[in-house]
């Protein structure tokens, strides 16, 4: 790209003054220097661009045709330079987090209550960021992320969210009771693009409950567990899947667990670096996604007290 050839920008500053006001007395005051200043601004930008700016007559200036050319093409240039100094200096720039983690998580667990954190914090600015994958928590790739594991991460905080079980769970209107009714269903199987997916499959499930004779290959493969537990939703079989995923869904009596064993996974942690709690944003969301997890427990404990109560 060729560089642009332009003289100083006091001069130009000086002359679109004096060129405003036709007075070099009058620009002085406006940019706070003397007269003689301005005149020898002036002088320096006419000798830079080879042409004559003003005609000077006693006690009045006149601009030449290549004065008033500039004039034009000057003035819209700081015009707009100003609107953008302007816009700049009264629109501070809002404090922005970007929160890694899978897409169940985001969609499920966080998408619902994000009016949470706009209702205290208007200004800030979350941006979710969802993967499978570990992202850098570096402040350009993420700051802060959700995920499943042991909750070891060296250089890291681990703060734990919630356990991650998963369950055999479908709509009620499939009228499935007992490990048997399995045989005349269609699996649903949720296998993210991790090694860790073969550890959530049917087959690990049916060594767990000890039922033999189960088609574990065939029925309908997912790598979204939003998109497994839409189908199941939608009374198209019966799936695997996280239990803090489908509480709303289980209350609500619109997915059901007919029965067990549970099936434990790592379960779910916030993970980010200390240093950056100093910083009010990322500690505002950080509060945010801890009060989260504090809710769901606070649910979970009701729902354990009604089903003791029944």
């Amino acid at each position: 790209m060729t560089p642009r050839r332009l003289p100083s920008l006091s001069a130009l500053r000086a002359f679109e003054a004096t060129a405003r006001h036709l007075s070099a007395k009058a620009a002085a005051e406006e940019l706070s220097v003397t007269p003689t200043a301005v005149s020898h601004q002036i002088r320096k930008l006419e000798e830079y661009l080879g042409v004559v700016l003003f005609v000077r007559k006693p006690r009045q200036l006149v601009l030449t045709g290549a004065g008033k050319t500039l004039l034009a093409a000057s003035s819209d240039a700081f015009d707009t330079l100003g609107d953008a100094v302007a816009r700049l200096y009264h629109a501070p720039e809002q404090p922005s987090v970007t929160l890694s983690t899978t897409p169940a998580v985001a969609a499920r667990w966080l998408l619902p209550w994000v009016c949470l954190l706009r209702e205290r914090h208007p200004d800030l600015n979350l941006n979710i960021q969802v993967s499978y994958d570990w992202v850098a928590l570096d402040g350009v790739a993420a700051d802060m992320a959700i995920r499943y594991g042991d909750g070891h991460w060296p250089g890291l905080v681990t703060e734990k969210l919630f356990d991650n079980v998963f369950v055999p769970a479908c709509s009620p209107a499939l009228g499935i009771s007992r490990h048997a009714d399995l045989h005349h269903h269609t699996l649903l199987h949720y296998r993210p693009p991790s090694r860790k997916g073969s550890l959530l499959s049917w087959l690990s499930w049916q060594k767990l409950a000890n039922v033999a004779g189960l088609d574990i290959d065939a029925g309908l493969m997912f790598s979204d567990e939003t998109h497994t537990i839409g189908a199941a939703l939608d009374g198209q079989g019966v799936a695997l899947m996280s239990k803090a995923l489908i509480a709303s869904e289980l209350s609500g009596g619109r997915l059901v667990q007919p029965f067990g064993p549970d099936m434990p996974a790592e379960p779910f942690h916030l993970v980010y670096p200390q240093e950056r709690l100093r910083e009010p944003a990322f500690a505002a969301v950080r509060e945010w996604v801890l009060g989260l997890a504090d809710r769901a427990h606070a649910r979970s404990d009701v729902r354990a007290s009604n089903d003791a109560g029944r």
